[in-house]
């Protein structure tokens, strides 16, 4: 952005005048935000998140399953389970089930398994992770603006 400075108990960042503390940290976190999702591995980052995630969602109809168990498999686990069905772990590997919001942890030896019910892990961790960084950049660069009163922590 262009310059910034106080006036009169006011911000002003970026060619915007009259910000109070949360309209600043609002104008810098646009900021921050546009500036990490700038560039050639920026993009393909999210691109792979965002693949890995819909990979994973559980919207192909499938039958045999147990009445508790959830409905429906993902693409991954589709094509994990027939590439590496022939490769078992000597030992249980814990996966999650579900989304973010509503999660199971089901052990498995099965590779394929492992491998098909993973990429949407990655995924989720990838969004987590750009959400964490742009945080942290925007909170330093809102407190190195700030004045005293109103910096975060």
């Amino acid at each position: 952005m262009d310059t910034t400075e106080q006036l009169n108990g006011t911000y002003f960042y970026g060619g915007l005048s009259n910000l109070n503390a949360g309209e600043l940290f609002y104008w810098i976190m646009v900021d921050v935000t546009a500036e990490h999702f700038t560039g050639a591995t920026a993009a393909t980052g999210n691109v792979i998140a965002a693949a890995a995630i819909y990979a994973g969602r559980n919207n192909v109809a499938v039958s045999g399953k147990l009445a508790n168990a959830t409905p429906g498999t993902s693409w991954a686990s589709i094509q994990s389970r027939r590439l590496l069905q022939k490769y078992k772990l000597p030992f249980p590997l814990p996966t999650i089930v579900g989304n973010p919001f509503k999660m199971k942890i089901i052990m498995t030896k099965k590779l394929g398994t492992f491998v098909g019910r993973t990429v949407p892990v990655i995924g989720w961790a990838i969004v987590a992770s750009d959400v964490a960084i742009i945080g942290w950049k925007s909170v330093n660069r809102y407190n190195t603006i700030a004045s005293a009163e109103d910096k975060i922590w």
